[in-house]
């Protein structure tokens, strides 16, 4: 039988994914026993799944090590990886912000700092707006940033907006809904499109409840 493999985010998301497919007909027990493995197979039902960085679940599945795998809308926007966006599993809903100090009034004549470590999200959303910008890219405490004086805005996601808060920052404007989504690899997608359209079939339903 022909494995398929499907690459989990590590954390809560992940944990709820696998849920939805067991749901789906695919389970694999040997996932939630308490240990530090990271592949699980059920060759019953030809499934085998690995966890790994949220932010590396593309990478497996556009380079084929996954045939599927769950990754945020934000991943994909920003990395833009070769690969099928199947279903959007309405997940880890989230948005793509601006957010400054409260005091923040945006110079147009000046070019606009953002601190972020959304690039390409940054850069489009500027350019849609014709809005001239120097990027500062970085990988974490990205709230600091306009405090410091290092950026006039951030670019983040944003959830429940309490860590704005508590850096006393407040969101200028939400541009990009984000939530969890099924993607494929284009190749293994032709070699197992019936099992994968069965599994997406299901979590489609499952999301409709």
């Amino acid at each position: 039988m022909k494995m398929l493999n499907v690459a989990l985010p590590k954390g809560r998301l992940g944990e709820k994914v696998y849920d939805m497919f067991e749901k789906a007909g695919f389970p694999c027990p040997s996932i939630k026993e308490n240990n530090r493995k990271l592949i699980f197979e059920n060759q019953e039902v030809g499934v085998r799944y690995f966890w790994v960085k949220p932010s590396d679940v593309a990478i497996y599945v556009e380079r084929g090590a996954a045939d599927i795998g769950v990754a945020g809308k934000d991943i994909l926007v920003e990395y833009r990886p070769d690969v099928y966006e199947l279903l959007d599993l309405k997940m880890g809903k989230c948005d793509m912000a601006v957010a400054a100090k409260a005091d923040f009034e945006d110079d147009r004549t000046k070019t606009l700092v953002v601190a972020t470590k959304f690039t390409n999200v940054a850069k489009d959303y500027y350019g849609s707006l014709g809005r001239d910008i120097d990027i500062i890219h970085l990988n974490g405490s990205i709230e600091i940033a306009p405090i410091l004086g290092l950026s006039d805005v951030i670019v983040d996601i944003v959830e429940t907006g309490t860590t704005l808060k508590e850096n006393n920052l407040v969101v200028v404007e939400k541009f990009m809904p984000i939530s969890a989504r099924l993607i494929a690899n284009k190749a293994n997608f032709k070699f197992k499109s019936e099992l994968i359209e069965k599994i997406k079939q299901s979590l489609a339903k499952q999301t409709e409840n």
